[in-house]
C-alpha cells in the first residue's frame, strides 16, 4: 500500500451510517479512500489516507455527521510508514528474536497502539490484521529483541490509556523456528493458499 503522511480509520456500529459517512468524507476533502466496507461482526470500517490537512478535514466531517454511530476511531497525522505496510503483508518472522502480540477489542485501537509502539520503540511492525476472522478485533505482531518488544508493549499500553476497550498481549521470547515459519505462512488457522495441513 502506498505511504501517506496521514491516515484515519473510523469504525461504525451501523453499516448504514458508515456508508453515508464514507461518501461525505471523500466529498469534503481530496483524500484517498483506501478501504470502506463491512467487517465482522456487522460493523463498517472506513480507512482514508492523504495529506495531513486533508485527512484532518475529512475526519472532522465524519465526527460531525456520524450521529453517535462511531464505535472507535483513530486519526494519525504523522503515521509510521510500517503501519500501512503491515496491513498488506506479513514478514519473515524468523528474523526476530522475540515477538509481542497485541490484541485489541476494536480495530481502530490496534492501529493507534501499533503506531505508538513503532514510534516509541525499536521493534518492527510485522503484521496487522483488522476485524474479519477476528470477531471484529484487531491484532498486531511486532518483532525485535526482547527489550524492544517489551518497550513496544509498554508504549502501546500508554497510547490506549483512558480509552474504552481492551488490550491483551503476549510476549514470546526466543521464538522457535517452526512457530516463526508457521506465522510466515499465515496467522490464520486455515489459509486459502494452503492445499493441505503440510503446506
Amino acid at each position: 500500500m502506498k505511504h501517506f503522511p496521514a491516515i484515519a480509520l473510523i469504525e461504525f456500529r451501523s453499516i448504514a451510517a458508515g456508508a453515508f459517512v464514507a461518501d461525505k468524507m471523500v466529498k469534503r476533502a481530496p483524500i484517498d479512500l483506501l478501504q470502506a466496507g463491512t467487517v465482522q461482526p456487522g460493523k463498517y470500517l472506513i480507512l482514508v489516507g492523504g495529506g495531513t490537512a486533508e485527512v484532518e478535514e475529512s475526519y472532522r466531517e465524519a465526527m460531525q455527521v456520524a450521529d453517535g454511530e462511531i464505535l472507535d476511531e483513530v486519526l494519525l497525522p504523522d503515521v509510521h510508514p510500517q503501519v500501512l505496510a503491515a496491513m498488506n503483508t506479513s514478514s519473515n518472522f524468523d528474523t526476530y528474536e522475540s515477538l509481542v502480540v497485541l490484541e485489541t477489542s476494536t480495530t481502530a485501537a490496534v492501529i493507534r497502539a501499533t503506531d505508538a509502539a513503532a514510534k516509541g520503540a525499536l521493534a518492527e511492525v510485522a503484521e496487522i490484521r483488522l476485524a474479519n476472522g477476528l470477531g471484529g478485533r484487531g491484532v498486531a505482531i511486532l518483532g525485535g529483541t526482547l527489550t524492544d518488544v517489551e518497550a513496544a508493549f509498554e508504549t502501546a499500553q500508554q497510547a490506549l490509556a483512558g480509552r474504552e476497550g481492551t488490550l491483551c498481549h503476549s510476549i514470546i521470547s526466543n521464538v522457535h523456528p517452526q512457530f516463526a515459519d508457521r506465522l510466515g505462512h499465515s496467522t490464520r488457522f486455515f489459509h486459502t493458499s494452503a492445499n493441505n495441513l503440510g503446506d
